[in-house]
C-alpha cells in the first residue's frame, strides 16, 4: 500500500472539555498518514490517481472551524471519517496533540488507526 503523509499541521481551535478550553484557542498538531487506494499514481503520475494532500488539509481546516471537540479523540475519529469517506482512503492513521497544555510536557494527545492496512 502506497501512503501519503502530512506532518506538523497546526491548527488553532476550540477543544476541550473546560471552560476555558471552550473559550480559549489551543494550537493543536496533526500528524497524518494515509493510505492510497492502489498504486495508479506511481505509475501514471496523475493528480487524479492519487489523494491531493492541499484538499485534505483545506478539508481538515474546515472541519475545525465548523465543529467544537470535547476530546482529541473525537476530533482524530471526526478526521479519519473525512478522510476515509469523502477522499475514499482504505486506511488512515492519525495523530493529534495538544501543544503546550501542560506544565512540563511540550506535546501530548492520542494516535488513531481507523482502516485495513493492505
Amino acid at each position: 500500500m502506497d501512503i501519503i503523509f502530512i506532518h506538523e499541521l497546526r491548527i488553532d481551535t476550540l477543544i476541550g472539555i473546560y471552560e476555558w478550553e471552550q473559550q480559549t484557542p489551543q494550537t493543536i498538531q496533526l500528524d497524518l498518514e494515509v493510505g492510497l487506494p492502489g498504486e495508479h499514481a506511481a505509475h501514471s503520475g496523475k493528480i487524479g490517481d492519487t489523494i491531493d494532500y492541499s484538499k485534505i488539509v483545506g478539508r481538515i481546516e474546515q472541519l475545525f472551524k465548523a465543529q467544537h471537540h470535547s476530546l482529541l479523540e473525537q476530533a482524530g475519529e471526526a478526521i479519519a471519517e473525512v478522510i476515509m469517506g469523502e477522499f475514499k482512503a482504505p486506511w488512515v492513521k492519525v495523530s493529534i496533540a495538544k501543544l503546550g497544555a501542560l506544565r512540563n510536557v511540550k506535546r501530548l494527545g492520542v494516535t488513531i488507526e481507523r482502516g485495513r492496512r493492505a
